[in-house]
Order: C-alpha cells, then structure tokens, then sequence
C-alpha cells in the first residue's frame, strides 16, 4: 500500500462506533474508505453533510454532493444536508467526537499549523481553526516530511490552526501523541525501525520505556 493508504487505514482505527467525526479535504477524506464495516459512523464536512461514504465509482459521481473541499463523495442511509449555520453550530458547539485534519506542521507542544503558508495563495482557512478549538478529539493525519524536511518541529514557523494541542498524530512512519512531557512515539511503521523516524524528525521524541525495543509496529487491522 502506498503512504497515504497506510495512514488512512491506520486512522481509520481510532474511529468509534456512533459517532460523528469531521473529515478534512485531501489525505483525511479517505479514511472513510477504510472504516470497518461493523463500525456505525456518520462523518460530517463543514459545507454542510451529515452522513458522508466513501468516493463514489467512477461515472456515479453527483455534481451536487461533495466534501468541503470540492471531492464527490457518496451518502450513507438516513445522511442530511444541512446550512452552513448548522454545520459550523455543531463544530463550535463541541458536538463533534472527532476530527480528522491534514498537516503542514506540528511541534513539540503538540501545536498544529495546517491552514497557510505565508506568501501563497490559499482559498481560505476553512473550518479549520473552529474544528481544532471545538471537536472533542483532533487526529492528525499527514505525511512525515515534505521536499526532505521534517514536518514535526520543534516550533512551527507556519501560522498556527489553533492554540489547543492535538490528540495524535498518523504518519507514514509513525503513530505519535503529544503529551505535557512532549511528543511521544506510540507506533511506527511496517518495517520502519525507530532511528529512522527520529532522523526524519525535527522535534525530540520520547520513547516510551527508554528503549527502542519497545515501540510496536503499527496497528492496521
């Protein structure tokens, strides 16, 4: 499987039953795909949908269904399209169980940066900032490095989403959650050993136990 299949079907894991849990554009709209079939969830995307499936086959998509960031996407039974009013009264109102958000960067302090880089055009922040602040739960779902630099840092140089730390972060190397102590290493990748995920790190990890023997491969099942 390719990187981003294995952080989709990775995160996938951390949804719950009977749940509502916001999907961000790109990477993260694809854990919907990998959701195992026993586990009863409606996602939610911030332009107003309540019950998104998976990306529809090809040939069936319908112009008038899509995320938020433009993707056809299908609908489960009993989903809802709802107002913007709505939809962003569910966010900031703490309804949200989870959210599920690509990244630029993230860093010691467990601080997400994901909705600009200065100096380029961007569409908007989107719901971004109001889905870190206000979802119960934020997972943070990205690439380890990009161009060869490390996107877990020490402290972003990028605009920050958020002042609230995030829940954990799924990378194609490893499954990593920001405590009070710092950023620890919970899980790391089929066939990837922990001295290649702290050389592709910009930020101090801590090892749980002390010892690199004692990191398990990442759960994809």
């Amino acid at each position: 499987m390719d990187a981003k299949e294995l952080i989709a079907r990775r995160v996938a894991l951390e949804v719950k039953p009977n749940t509502l849990v916001n999907l961000g554009i790109g990477l993260p709209s694809l854990v919907a795909n990998f959701l195992p079939k026993d586990v009863h969830v409606f996602f939610q995307a911030e332009n107003g949908v309540i019950g998104l499936g998976s990306r529809p086959e090809e040939g069936m998509e319908d112009p008038d269904l899509t995320d938020a960031g433009g993707s056809f996407v299908t609908a489960v039974p009993g989903a809802a399209s709802i107002d913007s009013a709505m939809s962003f009264g569910l966010i900031r109102g703490g309804h949200l169980d989870m959210t599920v958000l690509g990244g630029l960067q993230v860093d010691a302090r467990g601080y997400l940066a994901n909705w600009m880089v200065p100096g380029k055009m961007v569409p908007g922040m989107g719901g971004a900032m109001d889905l870190v602040a206000g979802a119960r739960r934020v997972v943070v779902a990205m690439i380890h490095s990009a161009k060869g630099e490390p996107k877990l840092v020490t402290e972003c140089n990028l605009p920050l989403t958020a002042m609230r730390r995030v829940d954990l972060v799924v990378t194609d190397l490893a499954v990593i959650a920001p405590t009070d102590a710092g950023l620890e290493l919970r899980e790391r990748a089929p066939g990837v050993d922990v001295d290649t995920i702290l050389a592709a790190t910009g930020a101090p990890l801590i090892i749980p136990g002390g010892s690199a023997g004692t990191v398990p491969e990442m759960r994809l099942a």
